[in-house]
């Protein structure tokens, strides 16, 4: 083998163990996130009107309460954040 060709796979080489620790590092990243994401519950009565996420019965879902504490629609909130908040209920009134 020649200079020249010694030198590309090398440089080749180089290349691939560099893609794989990145490909590697991402998959940790990703990994990482998922296991830093909090548990989530849905809390009633304390969403703005039209900054809620959802609703049981008088509309169809996101954004769409007409009044500010509407006990039928709710926003998610990382676990026992709710039951901080004055207003707050675990199940629709």
């Amino acid at each position: 083998m020649s200079a020249t060709g010694l030198k590309s796979l090398t440089v080749s080489a180089m290349f691939g163990v560099a893609a794989l620790a990145m490909a590697s590092t991402a998959a940790f990243a990703d990994d990482a996130k998922k296991m830093d994401k909090p548990a989530m519950e849905k809390c009633f009565g304390v969403a703005k009107a039209g900054k809620n996420d959802c609703a049981a019965g008088t509309h169809s879902c996101a954004g769409q309460a007409t009044k500010d504490m509407d006990k039928a629609s709710f926003v998610s909130l990382p676990a026992g954040v709710c039951g901080k908040l004055a207003g707050g209920s675990l199940t629709k009134m």
